[in-house]
C-alpha cells in the first residue's frame, strides 16, 4: 500500500489559514497509523500526549503565532530523544527508557508547529541494513509485506510511503535514511555533518558520522524541514558548519557516476533506469558529464566497518560479555567483531575514512553535483539481510549498501529521490551528492531534478 497524504507544506498552509486545525490533523494521522499496524512502521504512540501537543499548536495560532510546520504530523526514529516518550533504539536494553528531553532537532520541529504522532521503527542501535529488532519484530514494505524496506530508518520511510505522515525524522550514519526511501519510492536527505545539531541523546557508535535526516515524499518538504532544524547550537560543538546559500542549478557542474567509481555489482534495471533518468535530465538542458571519483587503494566498506563494530563494542561490550542473548544476533556478531579488533586495526579504519573524505574533497573541487545510484537493487525478502543476487552475481549481506557509506565518511550532503521501478513496481533511487555546506544548493537542485523526472 502506498498512499499520498497532503504534503507538509499543504498541511501547514491549511492549518495556518484555519481551513483545518492541528487537533483534527493529528487525529487523522493517528487513525492512519492504527489502520496500518500490520506494516509495523510505528512502534510507539501516545495519543493523549499527541492531541495535547496539537491543541497547544492551535492555541498558539489563535494567539497570532506564525509557524512554518503548523500542525504537521511527524514520526521520529526510535533512536532520537523525544521528551517524555519511550525511545528504545530497538533494544531490550532500553525497553523502558523515557527520554528526559527533546533532541535539539525535535525541539526546533515542535517550535515550528510540528506535532509528534509516533516513534518510527529502527533496527537495534540503527546498525543493520534491514529494519527488524527483537523488541518489535520486522517492518514491512508498503508495496509488498513479504519484503523489507531496508534499514535502519525503514519504519520512517515506510510510514511516509504509506501516507501515514508527510514527514519523518530519521538518522543516517551510512545510508540509513537514503536507502530505505529509495526502496519505497520517497525522498531521504542526509545533510552535511554538523548542519543540523545532533543530540542530546544516546551515545553513538559511529564516531562523528551520524546525522539527523528528514524523509518526505518530495525534496520541497525536506527543504522546509531542513530550514527549521538547521543552524548551530552551543549544545552540539560539531554544529558549526556554515551552510551556503543556494546556487542556481544552471550554474553548477554536474557529473554522473554509474557505479560511484566502485567495482561493485548493480542490477540491470537500476543501471538502465539511472542512465535513462540522466538522459532525460540532459535533454531538459542540464549539462552532465560522466565522471567517477578516484578512490584511494583499498577503499571499501569492509575497510571502514571496524569503526562501527568497535563503537558498538565500546558501548555495549560489557553487557554482551554478561549475556549476548539480549542483543539481536546480527548486532551481537558486530559487537563480537568489535571486541576482537586491535587498536591498530581501528586506527587503520580511521585512516581509511580520512582518505575517502580527502578523495571526495578533491572531486568536489572540480564538480558541484554528483549523480549516482542510491541502491544497486530493489527490495528483497523480509527474512534476509540482503538479496541473494545483485547484477547476476551472488551478493554479500552488505552488497545492497555499497553506494552510501562513503558520503558519511566525507561528511557531505546527499539526497535520494525516486528514479524508477522494476517490472513489479518496486522503486529505486537517484542519489545526488554535493560538497559539504552546499545543502541548500543540493536541495534546490533536487527539486528541479524531481520536476524534470516527474514530467517525463
Amino acid at each position: 500500500m502506498t498512499t499520498r497524504t497532503n504534503s507538509a507544506r499543504e498541511i501547514a498552509a491549511d492549518v495556518s489559514a484555519g481551513r483545518t486545525n492541528a487537533v483534527e490533523t493529528a487525529k487523522a494521522a493517528l487513525g492512519r497509523i492504527e489502520a496500518a499496524k500490520p506494516l509495523n512502521a510505528v512502534v510507539t504512540i501516545d495519543p493523549a500526549r499527541t492531541l495535547a501537543d496539537a491543541a497547544a499548536v492551535d492555541d498558539r495560532l489563535r494567539m497570532g503565532e506564525i509557524m512554518p510546520l503548523a500542525g504537521v504530523p511527524v514520526i521520529v526514529k526510535d533512536n532520537i530523544w523525544v521528551g517524555g516518550w519511550r525511545v528504545t533504539q530497538g533494544s531490550h536494553l532500553f525497553a523502558d527508557f523515557i527520554a528526559p528531553r527533546d533532541a535539539i532537532a525535535v525541539e526546533r520541529l515542535r517550535k515550528a508547529g510540528a506535532v509528534v504522532v509516533g516513534i518510527g521503527a529502527t533496527s537495534e542501535f540503527a546498525c543493520k541494513g534491514v529494519t527488524s529488532s527483537q523488541l518489535y519484530g520486522p517492518t514491512r514494505h508498503p508495496l509488498d509485506p513479504a519484503l523489507t524496506p531496508g534499514g535502519s530508518s525503514g519504519g520512517l520511510a515506510a510510514a511516509v510511503a504509506a501516507g501515514l505522515v508527510p514527514l519523518a525524522i530519521g538518522t543516517d550514519a551510512g545510508g540509513s535514511s537514503r536507502r530505505p526511501p529509495a526502496h519505497v519510492g520517497v525522498a531521504g536527505f542526509k545533510p552535511s555533518y554538523g548542519a543540523i545539531p545532533y543530540g542530546p541523546g544516546f551515545a553513538e557508535p559511529f564516531f562523528g558520522l551520524s546525522v539527523i535526516a528528514p524523509i518526505a515524499s518530495d525534496a520541497a518538504d525536506i527543504a522546509l524541514a531542513f530550514e527549521v532544524m538547521a543552524g548551530a547550537d552551543p549544545r552540539d560543538p560539531e554544529s558549526a558548519v556554515v551552510v551556503q546559500q543556494a546556487k542556481d542549478i544552471g550554474s553548477q557542474r554536474i557529473a554522473f557516476s554509474p557505479r560511484l567509481g566502485l567495482d561493485v555489482a548493480i542490477d540491470d534495471v537500476v543501471a538502465n533506469g539511472l542512465a535513462a533518468a540522466v538522459k532525460r535530465l540532459s535533454a531538459a538542458g542540464l549539462h552532465i558529464t560522466q565522471r567517477d571519483p578516484a578512490w584511494p587503494a583499498g577503499a571499501t566498506e569492509d575497510a571502514i566497518m571496524p569503526l562501527q563494530h568497535a563503537g558498538l563494542a565500546a558501548l555495549h561490550g560489557g553487557r554482551f560479555r554478561k549475556d549476548p542473548t539480549v542483543f539481536d544476533p546480527d548486532i551481537a556478531k558486530q559487537i563480537e567483531r568489535g571486541l576482537s579488533w586491535s587498536g591498530a586495526e581501528v586506527a587503520a579504519a580511521l585512516l581509511a575514512s580520512t582518505a575517502i573524505a580527502n578523495a571526495f574533497a578533491a572531486f568536489f573541487a572540480e564538480v558541484d553535483l554528483l549523480l549516482a545510484p542510491t541502491v544497486p537493487c530493489v527490495a528483497w525478502p523480509l527474512t534476509q539481510l540482503g538479496p541473494d543476487m545483485i547484477g547476476g552475481k551472488p551478493a554479500s549481506p552488505r552488497a545492497h549498501a555499497v553506494f552510501t557509506p562513503f558520503v558519511n565518511h566525507a561528511r557531505l550532503p546527499a539526497i535520494s529521490i525516486p528514479c524508477g521501478t522494476d517490472r513489479r513496481g518496486l522503486p529505486f533511487g537517484l542519489q545526488i551528492i554535493a560538497a559539504r555546506g552546499q545543502d541548500r544548493s543540493l536541495l534546490a537542485a533536487a527539486q528541479e531534478i524531481e520536476a524534470i523526472l516527474r514530467s517525463a
